[in-house]
């Protein structure tokens, strides 16, 4: 037994769960129990420090099993040749604190990952017991995010999935060369098998329930990944694509990005500072684009300047239009959804209910106005019944209009709030 107590242990190892973004839940099927008496539901959701569809902040026990770890991995601070303070829990002591913290209402579910201790499936096999004790021994019906381990028995895997709502892989670095620099432990082929087979069991499970009731679930929220930003030299046009590549090759429910800290006793390999924080959320935005907006992984790209990067100071869908201003002005009253989804300072709703209300009436830029924050960035790529841009996106100046010295205030202001709060919303949308 360590010769820390509980609550030291819990600080150590919970604090080493930050780096890890990746715990979303949305999208899991809500469980059920004999008489409707289980503990935890949460109804399809349990996000760890994180929002809700619904716009609610909801929360689940994020912590490791350990940090002890055989692998080496030059920008990870659980690392073996790291000098941190280890620590180490046992299923049952992870179990009791999951239901400690949720009968007191501090959390709706659990988030556990580990490092590597004995062997990969030997610390699978201890994740898997904690989601089994939770599942069977105490009818917990919460929600469960198992973060599971490539190298691990492939059967070991399959099995995390039937207690768990998500089960994840992290594909950890954007390109193969980075990876094998900086975690030489670890194989992009090995990685991505796993997260076929888990794709394969998700779907054979989807199939069975089809057809029997009865079927067994198997991690209904999907499978979601992570990639660190800003600790090997990949820009962000290859990090789009090989976030494309994952979506389109995995069927995933999420791709995180999680900027880069330095950490302690950092290894010569690595930056010396961390990249700009707003890069990860500028990334976070592109893929909105792909996922919700329409726009193909190599117009997102196109979005970037010439050395691959995305600007900064503008999100990735108006440097898009800047880029491509032949495609405006668009006009509300007759374009297409495709085209006013590209509109920068329309969102999804906004679109939508501007094509609800063009049924019945042509629509003017006060009406526009009232679904949007800044009417003022959109009169340059918009046409309404009582207004028609003079030839703006041809201004060689169009950029300074729409991106106010106020922007450039609110980014630093945007960094700030990144690194103050607890709980920062990774995903806001681009509009």
């Amino acid at each position: 037994m360590p010769a820390e107590s509980l609550l030291d242990r819990l600080a150590i190892l919970a604090d080493a769960a930050k780096y890890d973004a990746s715990c979303a839940s949305s999208g899991t099927a809500k469980r059920t129990s004999k008489g409707g008496r289980g503990i935890g539901s949460t109804e399809g959701m349990g996000i760890c420090h994180a929002y809700a569809p619904d716009g609610r902040c909801i929360s689940l026990l994020k912590l490791l099993l350990t940090n002890h770890c055989v692998f080496d991995c030059h920008y990870c601070v659980n690392r073996k040749s790291s000098n941190v303070k280890r620590a180490r829990f046992t299923p049952q002591e992870v179990a009791a604190l999951t239901l400690g913290f949720y009968r007191r209402n501090y959390i709706e579910g659990l988030f556990l990952s580990s490092g590597i201790v004995k062997s990969s499936s030997h610390t699978m096999e201890q994740l898997i017991e904690v989601a089994r004790i939770l599942r069977e021994e105490h009818d917990f019906r919460g929600y469960i995010h198992l973060k599971a381990i490539p190298e691990a028995d492939p059967e070991l895997i399959q099995r995390a999935g039937r207690f768990a709502d998500r089960v994840s892989i992290n594909v950890e670095l954007p390109t193969e060369n980075g990876l094998a620099r900086l975690a030489p432990d670890k194989s992009a082929a090995t990685i991505e098998g796993a997260m076929a087979g888990l794709e394969q069991e998700i779907v054979a499970a989807r199939d069975a329930k089809k057809r029997f009731k009865s079927a067994p679930g198997f991690a209904p929220a999907g499978q979601s990944t992570q990639m660190i930003v800003g600790a090997d030299a990949a820009t962000d046009a290859q990090i789009v694509g090989k976030a494309s590549t994952l979506y389109g090759r995995f069927n995933l429910r999420r791709v995180y990005y999680s900027a880069f800290s330095p950490i302690p006793d950092a290894s010569a390999v690595l930056p010396l500072k961390r990249p700009p924080l707003i890069r990860e959320h500028r990334l976070y935005q592109s893929d909105w684009l792909m996922r919700f907006y329409g726009y193909r992984p190599q117009e997102v790209q196109q979005a970037a300047g010439e050395d691959g990067m995305l600007p900064l100071d503008i999100d990735p869908k108006l440097a898009w239009a800047l880029k491509f201003r032949e495609h405006f002005p668009v006009d509300v009253n007759r374009g297409s959804r495709e085209m006013l989804l590209r509109v920068p300072g329309l969102g999804v709703r906004a679109v939508d209910a501007l094509l609800a209300a063009r049924r019945h009436r042509a629509l003017r830029l006060a009406d526009v106005a009232r679904l949007t924050v800044s009417v003022a960035r959109l009169r340059p790529f918009l046409i309404a019944a009582d207004w028609r841009p003079l030839a703006l996106t041809d201004r060689a100046d169009l950029r300074e209009l729409v991106v106010p010295r106020a922007r450039a205030e609110q980014l630093e202001l945007f960094a700030a709030w990144r690194i103050l709060l607890p709980c920062p919303r990774r995903c806001l949308r681009p509009q």
